[in-house]
C-alpha cells in the first residue's frame, strides 16, 4: 500500500526515494491537502529533511493551499546548497529550473523532480 501522507513517507523510509515516489502516485490520484498536514518526524539525513518540505511545499502551491507551518522549521532547509547532479553543467540547469519551494530550501533539483509516469 502506498504511503497515505508525507508523514509516512518519513515513517516509513531509510531512504525515502521509493516511498517518496509512492506517495506521489497517490497524492497525484487524490490531490488532498490532509496528505501534507502532519509534520514528518526528523530523519537523519538533513538533504530528506529538507526535501520532504520542499514536497510538501510546492504540492501545497499546486493545489491551491498555503503550505503547512511544519515546512519552514529550521530543521527543513539545509545550510549549504545540494544539487541533484554533481555535473558542472547539469547545476546550471538545475539553478534555473528548480522549482522556489527547493531553492528556499537550497536544494537545487529539475522541473520535473517530482512528476510521476
Amino acid at each position: 500500500m502506498r504511503p497515505q501522507s508525507i508523514a509516512e513517507v518519513a515513517r516509513r523510509a531509510g531512504s525515502i526515494e521509493f516511498e517518496l515516489a509512492d506517495f506521489l502516485h497517490a497524492f497525484t490520484a487524490r490531490r488532498d491537502y490532509a496528505m501534507l498536514e502532519e509534520e514528518p518526524p526528523l530523519l537523519e539525513v538533513a538533504v530528506d529533511n529538507a526535501y520532504l518540505a520542499a514536497t510538501a511545499a510546492y504540492l501545497s502551491q499546486q493545489i491551491g493551499h498555503t503550505p503547512p507551518a511544519w515546512v519552514n522549521g529550521p530543521q527543513r532547509v539545509l545550510k549549504e546548497p545540494w544539487f541533484a547532479s554533481n555535473s558542472p553543467h547539469l547545476r546550471a540547469v538545475l539553478l534555473v529550473e528548480s522549482p522556489a519551494a527547493f531553492r528556499a530550501r537550497n536544494l537545487f533539483v529539475s522541473a520535473n523532480a517530482l512528476s510521476v509516469a
